[in-house]
């Protein structure tokens, strides 16, 4: 019956995304999105730099914890976050166009395990994020527009 009225991949993280003010001001942009996949992008901002002129490592760990988001969310069910770890290589200055994509490690019906490549666009190895989510009993659905804001 609920199977029916599940959201696809692509419309759970347009949704997703629809209410994601802060990706939408990191200026995320869906490349692919398939169940268990995500690839996403962005260019850094001169606000997005630190002190030392290059990129806070909080741009590209947001991107990777909304790809790890998305992904993790992919297959229909309410998904958090509950561990994340992240791996700067190569320093990140404005102009850089970085893109996260997942991996799927390891796929419970609980719990998760995603591993997250981010690149610039010179196809370098700009940092790795491991983490794990939570999937909740509720489902991605078409009727529950209104439901969604507080129930994850």
């Amino acid at each position: 019956m609920a199977e029916e009225k599940r959201l696809s991949a692509w419309e759970i993280v347009e949704k997703m995304m629809n209410k994601d003010a802060f990706s939408k001001w990191l200026g995320v942009e869906l490349v692919v999105i398939e169940e268990g996949y995500a690839k996403i992008k962005l260019t850094v901002r001169d606000e997005m730099l630190n002190g030392f002129g290059i990129a806070h490592g909080g741009i590209t760990y947001s991107l990777a914890d909304s790809a790890l988001a998305f992904a993790g969310n992919s297959h229909g069910q309410r998904a958090v976050s509950t561990n994340t770890t992240i791996t700067h290589f190569v320093e990140v200055k404005a102009g850089d166009v970085l893109t996260a994509a997942t991996v799927e490690h390891n796929k419970g019906e609980r719990i998760a395990h995603y591993l997250v490549n981010i690149t610039n666009q010179n196809d370098e190895n700009v940092a790795a994020l491991s983490g794990s989510i939570f999937r909740t009993s509720k489902l991605w659905l078409h009727e529950e527009e209104k439901k969604e804001e507080t129930d994850l």
